[in-house]
């Protein structure tokens, strides 16, 4: 009986030993959580470098390894970014992000090729109407701080009028815009719009380089606007062409993406920022826990995905702080309207009445509801695109 009973225990120690090695040997076949991402520059442009703090943001608040995240420099808008995400597929990424515009094509493309596999897309426009369940939008509500930074540039431009540096009339910004889209419209305005909060005669020029990053042509470009008597430059492109015209001339800018001070020392005022790992760190939790999250995700200063970098003290106004502190409040309490229809006019119209009349603006009513045009809301991507009085395109 004792054997028996030695005999039966032996088996079973056996038994859930092979059944521990077997379970030992197949947690080792699970493939770990990776994350593949697709920039279409390198850490020497601004915008990719905010990509990039953002995905090391997320490795560190996840604990994840190098081998963990996978990252796919230089990708330009092409048939390359498809092959990009197919590559980052088939080495066993279960998250897939591409970070440009013209990426969404052909991130979608994969997409539908690998269905167990999700996808984000930063800027886009077009997972919910693709109808695929593993395809996401995501895009901060930049133009709030794009506002905020606004207001920089407006007290610096009193700060002129009252100097006799310029004229009231002579309150004139330029801005380097990478391309006439919506994203690039909304930004401008809502940067044009702070500025004019604090400094009613502003007026602005905006000029398009029709690239995301080209250094020469966006100094070049700063550079003609301020031939143009410009006395203030902004801009939404990726490199530091603009500051660095900006520094060689003695004009006063506000950035994009990262601090400028570094390039521009006596001109940068402040940037515009996004928090990219606000969304990251979000996202890939979720898809680590098996969870779902936005399709189209647009968060801003109430999830600490949006901001403006250190105001510069030696170049900004002493009360700069403390009004942008006020309006970073005020947007957060959903008292201060970036898009207030009564802040602004369309050919000497309101939005309201335009919209009355019907024709090409009757599209707006479903962003314009009690006062505001109500940006980003429920979308990833912007679509202010209105082009309002006070600012002309060249």
């Amino acid at each position: 009986m004792k054997k028996s009973i030695a005999l039966v225990l032996a088996l079973a120690v056996m038994t859930s030993g092979l059944f521990a090695a077997k379970k030992e040997k197949k947690s080792k076949k699970t493939p770990a959580f990776k994350v593949g991402v697709i920039y279409i520059g390198d850490e020497n442009e601004g915008y990719t470098e905010a990509h990039m703090k953002g995905v090391a943001e997320m490795k560190k608040a996840l604990g994840l390894s190098d081998s963990q995240v996978i990252e796919k420099k230089g990708i330009p808008e092409s048939e390359k970014a498809y092959d990009a995400a197919v590559d980052l597929a088939e080495q066993g990424c279960t998250y897939i992000i591409a970070t440009s515009f013209g990426h969404e094509s052909y991130l979608i493309q994969a997409a539908k090729e690998y269905p167990k596999i999700v996808f984000a897309h930063a800027t886009g426009y077009q997972a919910a109407m693709s109808g695929l369940k593993n395809m996401h939008n995501f895009m901060p509500s930049i133009y709030q701080a794009r506002y905020v930074s606004g207001i920089v540039a407006g007290l610096k431009l009193n700060e002129m009028i009252a100097s006799k540096k310029i004229k009231a009339s002579e309150a004139k910004i330029g801005y380097v815009g990478a391309y006439p889209y919506a994203e690039v419209v909304s930004g401008y305005t809502s940067f044009f719009l702070g500025a004019r909060s604090v400094c009613p005669s502003a007026t602005m020029e905006v000029r398009y380089t029709n690239s995301w990053a080209d250094m020469s042509l966006e100094k070049e470009t700063a550079e003609a606007l301020i031939a143009a008597k410009c006395v203030l430059i902004s801009q939404h492109a990726d490199t530091t062409g603009a500051p660095s015209a900006c520094q060689a001339h003695g004009v006063p800018c506000v950035g994009y993406n990262v601090d400028m001070t570094a390039v521009a020392p006596d001109s940068a005022l402040t940037s515009a920022a996004m928090n990219w790992g606000a969304f990251y760190t979000l996202s890939a939790k979720a898809v680590m826990n098996g969870q779902g999250f936005d399709v189209e995700w647009s968060k801003g200063y109430e999830e600490g995905a949006v901001y403006i970098t250190k105001i510069n003290s030696k170049v900004a106004t002493s009360d700069a702080q403390a009004k942008t502190e006020a309006a970073e409040k005020a947007i957060k309490a959903g008292t201060l309207k970036v898009f207030n229809t009564k802040s602004f006019t369309v050919n000497g119209k309101s939005i309201e009445d335009l919209i009355k009349a019907g024709g090409d603006f009757a599209k707006y009513s479903n962003y314009v509801k009690d006062g505001a045009f109500n940006e980003q809301n429920g979308f990833a991507a912007p679509a202010f695109d209105l082009r309002i009085d006070g600012i002309v395109e060249r």
